[in-house]
């Protein structure tokens, strides 16, 4: 089984533990888990267990019902020897080798009824153990799988961080390097070439804009 039954069992020993095939939380683990053949064949087991309780308390409730009207029909065939003592002795005499039958099956079905609990409960526990060792196994592959993504997560923002600042390096390296030859070549010139080059550089037209400011024109300068 797993491999640490022996140290479970010995924890669990002692504590009562509530029959999970009954419990629909634990159920609904499985659709986070799935589950495995063992916890099937333990939960198969443990459905069998429980049947066979369930149908021998039922049995022995017909049982003693039986048993209560054969008392009850043993009681008026007493009162009824003295006027018909044959037919009355000859029912007397099987009543009460029913109510031996009644009583033979009562007991084998109480000797049965003591054992169910201890089975059950030791089903239970493995079962038990079973459920905790695949999703300790679950949680342990999912906090390996959290902490590798943190890790690309961590990268990527590093990696962001770079990028971002390498990007803007840039941008303001073109604004400048824009900005020095407009000073150099005049805006003239570099309307020529800006008709060339400007739409492999879609930002240069913003960076000449941040950069260098609207030539004024004749009516506003009042040339």
């Amino acid at each position: 089984m797993a491999e640490h039954e022996e140290q479970f069992k010995n924890a669990l020993a002692g504590k009562k533990i509530p029959v999970l095939i009954l419990d629909p939380k634990w159920h609904k683990l499985f659709s986070k888990t799935g589950t495995t053949d063992e916890i099937k064949e333990l939960e198969g087991e443990l459905q069998k267990l429980l049947k066979r309780q369930g149908k021998l308390n039922n049995e022995n409730k017909d049982l003693k019902r039986i048993k209560n009207n054969l008392m009850d029909e043993i009681v008026v065939h007493m009162d009824g020897i003295e006027t018909n003592a044959d037919t009355s002795t000859k029912k007397l005499d099987e009543n009460k080798r029913l109510i031996n039958e009644v009583n033979e099956k009562l007991d084998k079905n109480e000797d049965e009824l003591m054992e169910l609990p201890r089975e059950i409960d030791r089903v239970n526990k493995d079962l038990m153990i079973a459920t905790m060792e695949l999703c300790y196994e679950k949680l342990k592959n999912n906090t390996a799988e959290i902490e590798e993504i943190a890790e690309w997560i961590k990268e990527i923002r590093i990696n962001l961080k770079k990028n971002i600042l390498k990007k803007q390096n840039k941008e303001v390296n073109n604004a400048e390097l824009y900005a020095y030859m407009h000073d150099i070549f005049g805006h003239s010139v570099m309307e020529l070439f800006d008709m060339k080059y400007e739409p492999k550089l879609p930002s240069l037209k913003k960076s000449e804009n941040e950069k260098t400011p609207e030539q004024p024109s004749n009516e506003t300068t009042g040339q």
